[in-house]
């Protein structure tokens, strides 16, 4: 009976070693998708108004648990009973992330901006509300898409091991990639709430001490507008990298065709040439519906 106890406890210690091992090995692998999601989700995450940046991370938080809950059983599936299917899905979500990161650079070229009203500027709170639910619903969307490539890239690097390993280290990625994602966007967007706490500190303190502490809290208070733009900025690249990836990376013939590139480049040219076909098809669409539906009336 006690022998066979520590055979179980043994197998087990012998699971979470093998674990532990192979997820360092899928970290690796998804690390640079990592970066990506941080960067693409801290702009999606930040525009809010003060008081409200915390509860709307902590519910897009929530919905990336979610997706992780609705994606590894389902990438599970698919990699044991029809692994054709994984990469139409990725090549799906890569021309969504491209046209997301086009559209973006429109509005920066052309001046083109959205027609919602920033979160910051809403009047009252019921329209508080209604545009932080747009938003939110925008960033768990995004996420959901960077999930699916962040969970097929860790089980590519573990399908020669047991289900069980299988499951414990693309599970530990996956949570990794929300827990650590927004732990750090949320330090992020208090950027200001601690500089403050540095001034006021600074206030108490005598010397060259207090000099650096108020100095230091007006750098953070300072520095989080440029650090929101300049996140805006490389979630865009980010997307387009990621977009543009899962065609270069996922299609043979695109490959040759972008192989004379730089890695990043061809990424970021398929992703521009992916995003720019999309939206062109998204408003010829629509244009074409307006159009039917101007001559029926």
């Amino acid at each position: 009976m006690a022998a066979g106890i520590l055979a179980i406890l043994d197998d087990v210690a012998m699971l979470l070693d093998d674990a532990a091992t192979m997820s360092k090995v899928a970290a690796k692998k998804t690390a640079g998708i990592l970066g990506d999601d941080l960067a693409v989700n801290a702009e999606k995450a930040t525009g809010f108004h003060a008081s409200r940046e915390l509860p709307v991370i902590w519910a897009i938080t929530k919905g990336s648990l979610l997706n992780k809950l609705i994606i590894l059983p389902i990438a599970f599936l698919l990699s044991a009973f029809a692994p054709w299917l994984i990469v139409p899905i990725l090549l799906l979500g890569g021309a969504y992330l491209s046209y997301e990161g086009v559209e973006k650079v429109a509005e920066w070229v052309l001046g083109v901006h959205e027609q919602v009203v920033h979160a910051r500027q809403a009047q009252s709170r019921e329209e508080l509300l209604r545009l932080e639910a747009q938003k939110v619903k925008a960033a768990i969307r995004t996420d959901f898409i960077l999930s699916i490539e962040i969970v097929v890239i860790a089980l590519g690097t573990v399908l020669e091991v047991s289900i069980p390993l299988q499951v414990a280290v693309v599970s530990f990625v996956a949570l990794l990639a929300t827990v650590g994602v927004y732990g750090i966007v949320a330090l992020l967007v208090r950027m200001d709430d601690a500089g403050l706490y540095l001034i006021r500190r600074a206030l108490e303190l005598q010397g060259g001490m207090a000099k650096l502490t108020r100095a230091t809290g007006r750098l953070l208070v300072a520095s989080l507008p440029q650090v929101i733009r300049l996140l805006g900025v490389v979630g865009t690249i980010a997307m387009l990298l990621v977009g543009g990836g899962m065609f270069v990376h996922n299609i043979e013939w695109v490959h040759h065709l972008l192989h004379a590139l730089p890695s990043l480049l061809a990424d970021l040219v398929m992703g521009l040439l992916v995003g720019a076909v999309v939206v062109a098809g998204e408003r010829l669409v629509h244009r074409l519906r307006h159009g039917a539906s101007g001559s029926l009336h």
